[in-house]
């Protein structure tokens, strides 16, 4: 065991923590540096990096123009509270943002990530609501395998219903619907049907609870971390329309989708054609350097609860780093490559291929379903044969995510496994080549394990 990997068993704790294992995971990768996007384990090797860090990493690794603005902002300003003042990189970001949200989403409120960027539009709903006088309006739609963050509220509008879990969450309140993946509802002819389903589904929910009572629905454009699900056309913006004629608030989580992932700053206008009332942000609008996230929200919104609206009352809710100066100087930093080296166009022109070749992926009998958009995609293996128990199932689709990711390690390439789905959202920078080793490489390890498979008896051809 080297050095690093022991003294992360003694002493640290890492984000979804496998608690069995604790202080003796002498599996996980020590990873000393990135150029491009690839990263280095401290074996020395090479990695294409599949995830881009956790979907984040937009402009890639080692970009000293970022390195230079937060170095700069340190030494000029290195801190200033946005609870009692405001810095010119702040301003400025939020005018940037500002100008490529869609309708009226012009004021911009900064935390610390996606977590709190979701918990805090949370709170910003119930707000509202105190304030104009329906308090009653506490119920929050949701979906399946949809992931909101870690904190207690995004935690409990989060529907990975696999995860295992002992936490607490806030549950009166919180109402899941479907998950829009017709790979998981087969019985439907059609991708026009299911996606009438869903909405019927949405408009009986919202009447068996009262519309009076439904407080907003937040959904990702795109389900990100719950398998990269892309809905049915039209079922984002059907969804906003509905939730939207009930005087229900629509937040669109675009903590993944935002800043490039699908080739645009912001992808609900102009992938979805929806208009929300409030969306999330955090990732990659730092291409990952430091933490930064927050929420856009609409003019109208806040006309409603501010001025003689407000009643005299305050949003008592903020971060210590909330618009802090370096992240915004990262931020801005990060902005500027994107523009000046067309990484936007790279994503129209290298995201189809991207999509097409992975789907060659599904002659392989081990593989169930391929779906993706843009600069994201997920491979989902399926266990052909299987007669035992759910908890076995789990166990060894578990195992088989395991399986395929240790074999692409091995092949240069780092992915992102959720149980039997493994997920890439590589930097937004990559080539048309660096798309054909990543394929190569999945090949090889979804061949591999299927052989593994076989020769233990779990498959059955």
């Amino acid at each position: 065991m080297s050095k690093n990997r022991d003294l992360f068993n003694k002493h640290l704790l890492h984000p979804w923590g496998n608690l069995p294992e604790l202080g003796e995971d002498e599996s996980i990768s020590v990873i000393v540096k990135g150029e491009g996007a690839y990263i280095y384990d401290e074996e020395g090797n090479k990695l294409l990096d599949g995830p881009a860090g956790m979907w984040c990493m937009q402009t890639g690794y080692g970009r000293k123009e970022i390195a230079d603005a937060i170095a700069k902002q340190v030494m000029e300003l290195g801190y200033a509270t946005s609870f009692t003042v405001t810095n010119p990189v702040e301003a400025e970001l939020a005018q940037r943002i500002a100008s490529q949200t869609p309708g009226d989403l012009n004021r911009i409120f900064f935390t610390t990530g996606g977590s709190t960027a979701v918990d805090s539009a949370l709170r910003l709903c119930q707000l509202a609501n105190n304030i104009k006088g329906q308090p009653q309006r506490k119920h929050i739609l949701t979906r399946e395998k949809a992931y909101h963050g870690s904190t207690f509220l995004g935690a409990s509008v989060t529907g990975k219903e696999r995860d295992k879990s002992a936490m607490d969450v806030y549950q009166d309140y919180v109402h899941f619907l479907s998950v829009p993946c017709q790979y998981h509802h087969p019985d439907f002819d059609s991708e026009a049907d299911f996606c009438d389903f869903l909405i019927q589904e949405l408009e009986d929910k919202i009447a068996e609870l009262g519309p009076e009572n439904v407080m907003c629905m937040i959904a990702e454009p795109v389900l990100g971390s719950g398998g990269v699900v892309v809905p049915p056309a039209d079922y984002n913006r059907r969804c906003c329309e509905t939730v939207q004629k009930h005087g229900i608030y629509y937040i669109a989580d675009e903590v993944v989708t935002a800043f490039g992932r699908l080739g645009h700053w912001f992808a609900s206008e102009k992938v979805f054609n929806t208009s929300p009332d409030i969306i999330t942000f955090a990732k990659g609008i730092t291409s990952g350097y430091v933490p930064l996230g927050g929420y856009a929200v609409s003019d109208k919104f806040m006309e409603a609860i501010s001025g003689d609206n407000a009643k005299g009352r305050i949003y008592s809710n903020g971060y210590t780093w909330s618009g802090a100066p370096v992240p915004c100087a990262a931020a801005l930093a990060s902005w500027d490559i994107i523009e000046n080296e067309k990484i936007l166009d790279n994503v129209h022109e290298v995201g189809p291929y991207f999509q097409e070749q992975l789907r060659t992926l599904k002659d392989i009998p081990l593989v169930g379903d391929v779906r993706g958009i843009g600069m994201m995609a997920a491979v989902e293996m399926t266990l052909q044969g299987h007669t035992g128990s759910r908890e076995d199932l789990l166990a060894k689709d578990y195992a088989i995510g395991a399986m395929v990711d240790d074999y692409c390690h091995q092949f240069g390439l780092l992915v992102r496994p959720f149980i039997n789905v493994c997920i890439m959202s590589p930097p937004l920078i990559l080539t048309k080549a660096q798309v054909d080793d990543l394929v190569l490489a999945m090949r090889k390890a979804l061949e591999l394990t299927l052989n593994d498979l076989r020769e233990q008896g779990i498959w059955v051809d």
